[in-house]
């Protein structure tokens, strides 16, 4: 109890003999109930927030409330662990407190043999609870093409596969009222599954429900579906001929139809270009509010928070005028967490946190938290020519509107031929690396760009420019790396020292690119080992400091 209220009272001294109990009681109730329900201290009862949300890469996402608790999921594609599960009870404060899976392991790819899963994996999802368990379903845009189905009873602890479906693109997990249980995917397409989930239901509901009007082009993805006041409403990212991007919503009195159609949301916001793509939730007061994000730029693609107002049946987003707002109250109590998203780390804990996430599946005997305490340890193991197949790179969002961050690395122990840095890793990266030369360390900034095969996504070539070059002594490096994502900008920034304290640029600036054909995800700070000659070396890095 003591610890709820510490630091909380400061400068507060109470004579009992000078206020009545009886008036008091009402509000110490309200904040011993609140310290023994979770972190919300104090009788303030809205929340404010200002937008994006989060500026970083929190794109697809999916909301389910159960009672006070919201868990909110988004896409990590080849990032392991996958399928983040996040909490808040204010819609505001969020923290990554779990992850669905691991790893996948259904194809080599995901290990980055025969091929990579880069801009595909764990894709748009949807999470959902009902009658006690919670569900998630996602369809990795990757061969064998298949839908996942995972439960828990507690999304903070593991999560367990259910079944592996048919291939549901950009799905909406669905249960209705009268026990039954569908997926909403693709361009209005609707499926029944059996009830136990293992998979879909022989002689169900398998039809499109809609069609694309004339005014459209391409899909209407990103399915997100909800029953309210009797009506069935799927909302959908809309791309119209020679119009702008745009949320859309449809509904009907019956699950299966008729659809009619309105657009809930048009509109740009901080310089940036339209919104479009996302979910909406109630509290248990009955309000109603919208997640969507946002693509900007290198960044990635940003969630944005805003209000939802029911007008003539209609969910529509935004102010009254139809705009993203740039700040706004949620009329609920502050959910006091700190944001996990992007961490700095001694590595001094047993276990990773879960800011941290792996290029594909790692290689577990090859990094290490005990070998050296107090330092993660990144060993080669394989021998490859790049760093986009290369094994556990480890990483983490960049975040806007600047952010910056700064490794300590002992290369003592690397070998010849091998290759290890700091970078801003996209499919267009900058990197500040050493390569070993027989006993010669070389420091290099470099941009690389990669080419992918369509269907594989096989690296065909990495297209490298050396910008500036310097060798080096010592075994200990300090890399630094500085990113701003406000409008128009996208620049990145290197610097190494070899005594932390006295910095120099090496390259100039560098212009980091979002490019959904190459990795579709926004840019990460990287950290990277690999063998271009035999395997055996290491690198072990003693911090990952940021600043924001």
């Amino acid at each position: 109890m003591m610890n709820c209220f510490a630091g909380k009272w400061t400068g507060l001294k109470i004579k009992c003999h000078s206020i009545s109990f009886v008036w008091i009681f009402p509000y110490l109730f309200f904040i011993i109930f609140n310290c023994l329900d979770g972190n919300v201290v104090l009788a303030q009862k809205s929340t404010s927030y200002e937008n994006p949300l989060i500026w970083a890469d929190f794109p697809d996402l999916s909301i389910v409330r159960h009672g006070k608790d919201y868990f909110l999921t988004s896409t990590t594609m080849h990032l392991m662990p996958g399928a983040p599960i996040m909490k808040s009870r204010d819609l505001v404060h969020w923290q990554t407190i779990n992850y669905v899976f691991d790893s996948l392991i259904d194809n080599s790819k995901y290990s980055l043999v025969d091929g990579t899963v880069y801009g595909r994996g764990q894709w748009a999802s949807s999470i959902r609870y009902h009658n006690g368990k919670f569900y998630y379903l996602f369809s990795p845009n990757d061969e064998p093409f298949r839908s996942y189905v995972f439960s828990t009873t507690d999304p903070s602890r593991k999560w367990t596969l259910v079944s592996r479906l048919p291939h549901f693109h950009d799905n909406s997990l669905f249960f209705d009222d009268d026990g039954k249980v569908y997926v909403f995917y693709g361009t209005g397409q609707l499926r029944e599954l059996r009830s136990d989930l293992e998979d879909v239901k022989e002689g169900g509901v398998d039809m499109q429900i809609f069609k694309r009007d004339s005014s459209e082009t391409g899909l209407l993805e990103g399915s997100q579906a909800i029953k309210y006041n009797g009506k069935y409403y799927l909302l959908m990212i809309s791309w119209p001929k020679d119009g702008k991007r745009r949320q859309v919503c449809y509904r009907a009195d019956k699950i299966t139809g008729p659809y009619e159609k309105k657009v809930i949301l048009e509109s740009t916001f901080g310089g940036f270009s339209f919104v479009g793509q996302g979910c909406i939730v109630d509290d248990f007061n009955g309000n109603w509010y919208g997640l969507v994000f946002q693509d900007r730029g290198a960044v990635g693609r940003v969630p944005l928070l805003m209000p939802v107002r029911w007008k003539d049946g209609w969910p529509m987003l935004g102010t009254k005028d139809g705009k993203v707002p740039e700040a706004g109250v949620i009329k609920l109590p502050p959910y006091a967490v700190k944001q996990n998203f992007l961490l700095s780390d001694d590595f001094s804990e047993q276990n990773l946190g879960l800011n941290w996430q792996w290029n594909h599946n790692p290689v577990r005997s090859a990094w290490s938290l005990e070998e050296r305490p107090g330092f993660l340890r990144l060993k080669t193991s394989r021998v490859v020519n790049n760093l986009y197949l290369a094994p556990n790179t480890i990483s983490q969002r960049m975040f806007g509107p600047k952010s910056t961050a700064a490794v300590k690395i002992d290369l003592t122990h690397m070998k010849n031929g091998d290759v290890a840095g700091f970078a801003a890793f996209n499919g267009s990266s900058g990197l500040l690396e050493v390569k070993m030369n027989g006993n010669q360390k070389l420091l290099s900034m470099k941009e690389e760009v990669v080419e992918l095969s369509e269907k594989r996504k096989a690296v065909l070539s990495v297209d490298e420019k050396v910008k500036s070059s310097i060798n080096i002594n010592g075994n200990v490096i300090y890399l630094k790396i500085t990113g701003d994502f406000r409008s128009g900008t996208d620049s990145a920034n290197f610097y190494y020292s070899l005594d932390s304290k006295n910095w120099k640029e090496l390259g100039g600036g560098y212009k980091m690119i979002f490019d959904y054909r190459k990795l579709f995800m926004g840019t990460r700070f990287a950290i990277y080992n690999y063998a271009t000659i035999a395997t055996g070396g290491f690198i072990d890095i003693d911090y990952f400091k940021v600043d924001r």
